[in-house]
């Protein structure tokens, strides 16, 4: 952590962290301040207790309660199977998904789809998110750079997935490259909005007062800036992470002979619904996972920086 020293202060008065030489200045206030100070006022709660906000507080009751819908949602698929409703080549039962499933993880087949495709997912969102930090950093703290380089991406944005394929498939021909690259432009995006736009909201006062502690450039971009926009940072890491899942799809779409999106396609080509279903369902459970693992790292960031 980086000592600052206090320049109004004599002798060797030194800050311990930039959090309390900022808070000392004024600009931060401490819990220890109390509400009528800006600190947090302290959690009410009722007699009996509990958290005013009862049941949802509890990890397992939010856990029970999320999986209601999904609950609902199954039983009405069995349902709309068992009474006629649809087709088994419109709607396969439950259970034929199952078996579909079963039957590809005795080929092999299954876990190679689904780690295809995750490392995919991960290698272009991890690219495309640090691409997205920096380029959105160098906009949002720079006029300059906002000026040139703002409405050219924001054409970019615009491009449909779908239109980037052809041309990656002619500068990268058929390999990873191409796919990682597509899923690298779909996470792009969203780090780089959020990311340009919270940084130049930062509060004035806070960045002043890092700069009178000695704080300057990537110093001052670390130690105040960029904590100051943690959450932001975090929506945009979330959202660059739903659309490189969306983008991995288009991306299989490029010659791809495994993956969650070539099963997907696959299975459409020859009338397998229960595979075209298990494949839908996969992506969902498997975003979902690193969604939620995402969120714990944001937890751990909120607590430890903002």
């Amino acid at each position: 952590m980086t000592h600052l020293g206090n320049p109004g202060a004599t002798g060797n008065s030194v800050y311990a962290t930039s959090q309390q030489g900022l808070a000392a200045s004024g600009v931060l206030k401490t819990a220890a301040d109390g509400p009528g100070q800006g600190g947090p006022a302290p959690e009410q709660r009722p007699a009996n207790g509990r958290s005013a906000a009862g049941v949802l507080g509890n990890g397992w009751a939010r856990l029970l309660l999320g999986l209601l819908l999904p609950a609902a949602v199954l039983a009405a698929w069995q349902w709309s199977t068992s009474a006629g409703l649809f087709s088994s080549v419109q709607l396969p039962a439950p259970g034929a998904v199952i078996e579909a499933a079963v039957d590809l993880l005795q080929r092999g087949e299954l876990a190679q789809h689904m780690a295809i495709s995750t490392q995919r997912v991960l290698l272009g969102f991890a690219f495309g998110a640090a691409l997205g930090l920096v380029f959105g950093v160098l906009i949002g703290l720079s006029k300059v750079a906002d000026v040139l380089l703002s409405p050219t991406i924001g054409a970019l944005r615009a491009v449909p997935s779908l239109a980037w394929v052809p041309l990656l498939i002619l500068w990268m021909k058929i390999g990873e490259d191409s796919k990682v690259t597509l899923i690298l432009i779909g996470a792009f995006f969203p780090v780089f909005t959020t990311v340009s736009l919270a940084l130049r909201h930062v509060d004035k006062n806070l960045v002043e007062a890092g700069r009178a502690f000695g704080l300057k450039g990537v110093k001052l971009l670390t130690t105040v800036q960029l904590p100051a926009v943690v959450p932001a940072v975090f929506s945009g890491l979330r959202l660059a992470l739903a659309q490189a899942w969306l983008f991995l799809v288009a991306a299989e779409l490029i010659a791809s002979s495994m993956g969650l999106g070539f099963l997907l396609t696959d299975s459409q080509n020859n009338g397998r619904t229960d595979r075209l279903l298990l494949a839908i369902v996969l992506l969902a459970i498997i975003g979902k996972i690193t969604d939620a693992l995402l969120g714990v790292a944001e937890k751990w960031a909120v607590k430890r920086w903002a």
